[in-house]
This record gives C-alpha cells, structure tokens and sequence, in this order.
C-alpha cells in the first residue's frame, strides 16, 4: 500500500527560471497585534502583482473585474520576504487572466520558503473613457520590442 499524496506541504523553494512581479516585506502596520499579516493587505499585493502583466499584454491600463479565486495556504509574518509571480493563463477580447503565486521566505538565513498564497483574477482593459476596449493584437506588441 502506498502513502497518500499530499499537496499541503510547504513548497521548498522559488519557482525555478521565473522572475517575480513584485517583491516586498511587510511592516507591523500591515499585522494584527498577533504579528499575523491581515488578508486584505496581501489581497492588494497580488491585485497589484497580477496588474503587471495584464498591464503589459493589454499595453495600456487595465482595471480588476473579478478575483475568481483566492486561497490562503499559510500565515503570512511580519519580516517574511514576499515574492509574488504572475502569469497569463487566459486571453479574451478585452480580458485577461492572471494566476498569483506567493511565496514567503522565512529565516533567510535558513532559507525556509513556503507558498501562501495562491489566486486568479481577471483585469479588463480600458481605454481613456474607462469603458473596455479591445486588446491589440500580440503581434503589434511583439513588432514594437
């Protein structure tokens, strides 16, 4: 018989060959007096992360139109080292979006990094008028670089 499958362990490491979108720690103001870290500060961390790359693909602005998931996978602390990482997983005509991973590493001198945060949100992009507009094709963006 074999041992069940468990996808709750704590990730051991950075996704390999991937950059994050944003790094940052928080500070004892975005805690409870327990030194927990409150959900919604971390919920604005991965709108911001996830902007990023809807930002870039849609080249222009973009505004969050739904969280469709969220998932609280560990405690965040305060002086935890966040890494958030993004990626398109889906494209409309004026949608995009996005999968967030967090990560945190604690003790970075042991280097103990541990996923606590997982969600997708999807961004619309906007024209001027703040109305949605289409997103230009990935070639034209592709052609500019």
């Amino acid at each position: 018989m074999t041992a069940p499958v468990t996808t709750d362990l704590p990730k051991t490491g950075l996704p390999p060959g991937k950059m994050p979108e944003l790094r940052v720690m928080p500070s004892p103001s975005d805690a409870n007096v327990y030194g927990d870290v409150f959900g919604g500060w971390i919920m604005a961390q991965v709108d911001l992360a996830g902007s990023l790359p809807a930002t870039r693909r849609a080249n222009g602005r973009v505004a969050t139109i739904a969280v469709n998931s969220f998932l609280f996978k560990h405690p965040v602390f305060i002086g935890d080292l966040l890494s958030f990482y993004a990626d398109i997983v889906k494209v409309g005509n004026t949608s995009i979006t996005v999968n967030v991973e967090v990560y945190a590493e604690r003790n970075r001198l042991q280097a103990d990094i541990v996923k606590v945060t997982e969600a997708t949100l999807t961004y619309v992009a906007t024209g001027e008028d703040r109305k949605p507009r289409q997103l230009p094709p990935l070639e034209s963006l592709l052609s500019t670089r």
